[in-house]
């Protein structure tokens, strides 16, 4: 019997691109499903110590919608680090100027808070309309 854990290498993790398609989807679950691919939970070889996930394009961020009474509640805040650098804004105009970044910030919480979660951020890629750059890649969609 053998009782050793298997830890993958990586010389072993093949990364695929995946693309997400958030046109008329809740915010929240487009970014689970993409944190979950960037983690890597969806392969066998998953170690939680070690970026083992694949690369992400979410395309369509304009389009994603907000569940409840969220739009108009939601606020994303954020500090300076000065007297009185408090500033905020509402998810409606978040949504509205910049959908990407609230796309960002939803997917980024739901990463670990260190530098391996830094790194599993660098293999996403987030657009406001249904154009990307990198057909080259070959990505594939991936549905859920």
């Amino acid at each position: 019997m053998n009782n050793t854990t298997y830890s993958v290498k990586k010389s072993e993790i093949q990364r695929k691109w995946y693309i997400i398609d958030a046109a008329n989807k809740p915010l929240g679950r487009v970014a689970t499903e993409a944190a979950r691919l960037l983690a890597g939970k969806h392969k066998t070889i998953y170690t939680k110590n070690i970026d083992t996930g694949d690369h992400v394009i979410i395309l369509n961020c304009k389009d994603v919608i907000l569940t409840g009474n969220k739009l108009n509640q939601k606020i994303y805040r954020h500090h300076s680090g000065y007297i009185g650098g408090m500033k905020e804004i509402a998810a409606k105009d978040m949504l509205e100027k910049n959908p990407e970044k609230a796309m960002t910030l939803a997917i980024k919480g739901m990463l670990p808070h260190n530098s391996l979660g830094a790194q599993m951020l660098k293999k996403l890629r987030v657009y406001a309309g249904s154009e990307h750059e990198n057909q080259a890649q070959k990505p594939e969609m991936w549905n859920f």
